[in-house]
């Protein structure tokens, strides 16, 4: 199995016999600042036979991007409720996906949606992908919650973890600001992927947005992770359009 990193928070997995994007986009929206990184068309990064969404945030659902890259009627899956709102936006083969239910992308991949705890409230999964002997988990931009445990004795062990890492906190309009992140800190993440028992980490959702007041990004996050992570884990840092190989 081979991984690689798509801007922000997406990635790419190839297998033997099929290739899948998770969370594929192409820009950052401008009221958040517009990315700090390089943006690419989506097919830069090759084909794809299936896209998994973890949810429907701009910053990870992209289905212009997606129509452009592959056309409509690739196989779109995202979690169950949410067909219809991506459907309304121009993708005619989408697939909701229930909670801890799993299907086959291939004779040799298979995908299951997992619970994931959202820092809006909004519908969300993670999506672990099993192919080629090997597990991966992408965990969009989940908050801290007490799902870690039954993944690792349900679902593992797991060959890598792909985990948000930018603590991001809000204020947006209109809402009452908490001051409390919306995705894992560098050390949460360490945390959750010592608890999975992941062999690595590969951070994700971090160094592309800074946009304060409205979104702020916590500082130090990889001197954050290497003080963390210690023995517990490995961390690999990927940068856009590197691979990693399992």
């Amino acid at each position: 199995m081979n991984i690689q990193k798509l801007p922000w928070a997406g990635i790419r997995i190839e297998t033997d016999d099929i290739a899948i994007v998770i969370d594929p986009i192409t820009r950052i929206l401008e009221e958040f600042g517009g990315a700090r990184e390089p943006m690419y068309p989506i097919s830069y990064f090759g084909k794809a036979d299936a896209v998994l969404i973890t949810h429907l945030h701009e910053d990870h659902f992209n289905p212009a991007g997606i129509i452009e890259a592959y056309g409509a009627a690739i196989p779109v899956y995202v979690p169950a409720g949410l067909e219809g709102a991506a459907r309304a936006l121009g993708l005619t083969n989408v697939n909701g996906v229930a909670v801890r239910s799993s299907f086959e992308l291939s004779s040799d991949v298979k995908a299951t949606a997992l619970p994931s705890v959202d820092g809006l409230g909004d519908i969300q999964v993670a999506w672990l992908v099993e192919g080629s002997g090997r597990k991966v988990i992408h965990c969009g931009d989940t908050l801290w919650h007490g799902y870690w445990w039954s993944f690792a004795q349900n679902y593992g062990p797991f060959d890598a973890a792909f985990l948000p890492v930018n603590g991001a906190v809000l204020e947006l309009p209109g809402m009452m600001p908490s001051g409390q992140p919306i995705c894992l800190t560098p050390e949460q993440a360490i945390a959750a992927a010592t608890v999975l028992g992941a062999k690595t980490l590969v951070p994700i959702h971090y160094g592309t947005m800074q946009y304060p007041p409205i979104y702020n990004e916590t500082p130090n996050i990889e001197a954050r992770l290497a003080a963390a992570s210690k023995v517990q884990v490995n961390v690999t840092l990927l940068k856009t359009t590197e691979k990693l190989a399992l």
